[in-house]
Formats: structure tokens, sequence, C-alpha cells
């Protein structure tokens, strides 16, 4: 009996790992970066949280999602800038960086079944 009662148990487990994994949501991805005049765009596999500030400066963005690190170059008013995304333990950390202080203001919307993020800079 107490065999028959510990492979019922793991059956059981089994069964309820296998039912939490199909149940479970999706990762969100960030799929791609595409810079654009005057700033970036930004393509998720969903719909993500996000915090952003300016700080001294700077744009800087958070989601809530998973990716790459990676960087690139765009230009602002016809200047150079840089952006960086870098995976932190809260999700990914865009940053937005020129030699002058930026205003960023950024608007997402479902495009094709994705979450299109676009980031509009310009100097302040």
């Amino acid at each position: 009996m107490p065999r028959v009662m510990g492979s019922l148990a793991i059956v059981g487990l089994m069964i309820g790992l296998m039912i939490g994994r199909l149940t479970a949501p999706e990762p969100l991805v960030l799929q791609q970066v595409d810079a654009v005049p005057d700033g970036v765009v930004l393509w998720f596999s969903a719909e993500p949280k996000v915090h952003g500030e300016e700080v001294d400066g700077a744009v800087a963005l958070l989601f809530d999602a998973e990716g790459k690190a990676q960087s690139g170059h765009l230009q602002v008013a016809g200047k150079d800038a840089n952006w960086h995304v870098r995976v932190s333990d809260k999700g990914l950390l865009l940053t937005l960086l020129a030699a002058r202080p930026l205003h960023g203001e950024w608007a997402g919307a479902t495009v094709d079944g994705r979450w299109r993020l676009a980031i509009n800079l310009r100097e302040e």
C-alpha cells in the first residue's frame, strides 16, 4: 500500500508540473531595436511594463522584459547620439545618451501582433 500511495503522489506531482508549465505566460522578449531619425523604435513580443526617467540629460527606460545587451547610434536633430540596452536584475534598461541634454517622449501600440514602442527624442 505505501508503494501505491507513493506512486500516486509522484504521478500527481508530475501532472501538476505539466499543467503549471502549460498555463504559465510566455516571457516578454525584446525582439528588435531600430534607430529612426530623432528616435528609436523597440519591438516586443507583448506589452511590457515601462518605467522611464530623464536623468542628467539622458533618457532611461526600464522594461519588465527579457532580451540581450546591445547598442547603437542614431541622429537627433542631425547630431550623433547613442543608445544602449543592458540586462539588469529588474529587466532591460535602455539608455539614450548624447553630448547635449535630451528630452524623450514614448508611445506604444500593438502592430501585427507585436508591441511597438516608439521613443521620440529632442534636444533641450
